[in-house]
């Protein structure tokens, strides 16, 4: 893939949406079998959604951030947690730091409502990276869709 230029938006728009579920079936779904079932979820149309794409329109990746009420279920009810989620990066565009790019996209919105410290469950495969962005695991593994999974926290 070129390293030609992208941008990390809110996804406002049903063509935004449609592209962050179209990266995160290609992601989840297919490459790593969960069931599409499970995927996407109740918490979609009230969660905001972020976009990498790229100049030419391609999508790239997704990631989606829960807070306030819509989120309590996830956050244990703190209005000051927010959760990160349904990070996805497309094959074809991993390495190129997009991944990085949208949690801190996700980070400036929690911070733009208020939030105080985000929280995720993150592939335990992907630990390192989001250690390396300051979040630290807590809890125990456990599975979710048949993946190994670690809960992890960043203060912001």
């Amino acid at each position: 893939m070129s390293t030609r230029a992208y941008e990390v938006r809110v996804a406002e728009d049903p063509a935004d949406l449609e592209a962050c579920f179209a990266v995160r079936k290609q992601v989840f779904v297919v490459e790593q079998g969960v069931p599409e079932d499970i995927e996407y979820d109740a918490y979609d149309p009230v969660a905001l959604h972020v976009l990498a794409v790229r100049e030419d329109g391609v999508p790239l990746g997704t990631g989606r951030l829960l807070y306030g009420e819509k989120a309590a279920e996830k956050t244990g009810g703190d209005p000051s947690l927010g959760s990160l989620g349904r990070l996805a990066v497309s094959e074809e565009a991993r390495g190129l730091g997009i991944g990085v790019a949208l949690v801190r996209a996700i980070e400036d919105a929690a911070r733009a409502r208020g939030l105080s410290t985000v929280d995720l469950h993150a592939q335990t495969h992907a630990l390192g990276f989001y250690e390396r962005l300051g979040y630290e695991p807590y809890g125990p593994e456990y599975e979710e869709a048949r993946i190994p999974h670690r809960g992890m926290r960043r203060a912001l």
